[in-house]
């Protein structure tokens, strides 16, 4: 982690500290659905609370077009009180007289959150006079929304080069997994990459067969590679016109001497539905009335082999449609596999993405992996190897 600035390196006592956090929460009937977003910037709160540092939290919701009072943050406000066990402030502007009287009454160890950041068309782009307007606002800078941070925006980026600016200890954590998991990770390194698409992962796949020792493909995506390979793949959802783009990352992969797992088995069914007649059929013998929909025993056997041989995993995406018994064996069984090498000592596991934190939720197993991060888009961008704008304003 020396690469970046974090809260080790900051004098907070007495500043006025302001803290970029995601709570882009659900909500439903004013109420916040889910309080994971709000529960992992706690730590980052209570430690400059705890340090004598006036916190002043900045965050957007929604993709609000100007002002929209069912965009405010207000409600999440009393949510993230609620959760941190202490009043946090509200001001209905994030720049301006609200902001600066609300600042200005604050002591030291308050919070308070100002209003969405994106009501003003200058966050989004990143515009340097809304920057300056924020910036009055505090002394130090404090990033904690890796989610957020492939945004060039002003609360995100524009800050970090104007004020001092660090990493909050969920970005930190982050950027720690990442490290071990890609940027200088322990070998064998194997990859799970599943989902319904090629077409939305193709720089993903083109960038980690440089970087893993093996790279397993499963869910809808792998049928597009078993039809590239010539064989018949029935009914099932698959982007026949990216065959020689699933070639080509297949001959990437053998230059880079990584090993590339296909499906050697999958479950079919005639229908997508809960419960349906199913039947699991090798690979070159799908018929031509079914779709595969999930990876069969066999495939599993081959992937948890691949787990037992890695030292580090990478996991984005299911192998097969989780959401609809009993199509989440698959993901569920290798899932659990991966899971228990981590209790052991054996494998550091690190996944993300949205769909993949939902499917390691419903195989239960989400606690028992080194890290799982709910980034969604930056964490995809970051196997990409793409540089992330509001991590790089942050390199020490």
């Amino acid at each position: 982690m020396t690469a970046f600035r974090t809260l080790d390196q900051a004098d907070v006592k007495g500043k006025r500290v302001l803290v970029r956090v995601d709570l882009n929460v659900p909500m439903e009937n004013g109420r916040v659905t889910d309080a994971t977003r709000i529960e992992r910037v706690l730590p980052t709160i209570r430690e400059i609370s705890d340090k004598g540092g006036k916190v002043i939290l900045l965050a957007h919701f929604g993709r609000p077009k100007g002002r929209d009072p069912k965009e405010s943050l207000k409600p999440v406000a009393e949510a993230v009180s609620q959760h941190l066990g202490k009043t946090v402030a509200f001001a209905d502007d994030c720049i301006g007289e609200a902001a600066a009287n609300a600042v200005s009454s604050l002591k030291d160890g308050e919070v308070l959150l100002l209003e969405n950041t994106r009501f003003h068309a200058g966050e989004e782009k990143n515009d340097p006079d809304f920057v300056k307007e924020l910036a009055k606002l505090g002394d130090i800078y404090v990033n904690d929304a890796f989610s957020a941070a492939h945004r060039a925006h002003a609360s995100t980026e524009g800050l970090a080069r104007v004020l001092p600016g660090y990493a909050g200890r969920t970005m930190q954590a982050e950027l720690d997994a990442l490290t071990k998991g890609l940027e200088a990770p322990k070998r064998p390194v194997v990859a799970i990459v599943g989902g319904a698409k090629v077409s939305s992962k193709i720089d993903l796949l083109e960038n980690l067969v440089t970087k893993v020792d093996a790279l397993v493909i499963g869910g809808g995506m792998a049928n597009t590679f078993v039809h590239a390979t010539g064989l018949n793949v029935g009914k099932s959802l698959a982007e026949k016109d990216l065959a020689a783009t699933a070639m080509r990352i297949i001959e990437k992969a053998r230059e880079a001497n990584c090993a590339i797992i296909l499906p050697v088995d999958g479950v079919c069914a005639y229908e997508f539905k809960a419960g349906a007649h199913n039947h699991t059929y090798g690979i070159d013998a799908i018929p031509e009335d079914q779709m595969i929909l999930d990876v069969g025993s066999q495939s599993v056997e081959r992937i948890n082999a691949a787990i037992n041989d890695a030292a580090t995993l990478v996991w984005n995406g299911p192998l097969g449609a989780f959401e609809i018994p009993p199509f989440d064996q698959g993901t569920v069984a290798a899932a659990r596999h991966a899971a228990q090498r981590t209790k052991d000592g054996k494998l550091v596991s690190v996944a993300g993405g949205g769909d993949t934190v939902a499917a390691l939720n419903h195989a239960g197993v989400t606690e028992n992996f080194s890290y799982v991060s709910t980034a969604g888009g930056a964490f995809l961008e970051w196997l990409e190897g793409k540089a992330l704008p509001g991590v790089e304003a942050l390199r020490a």
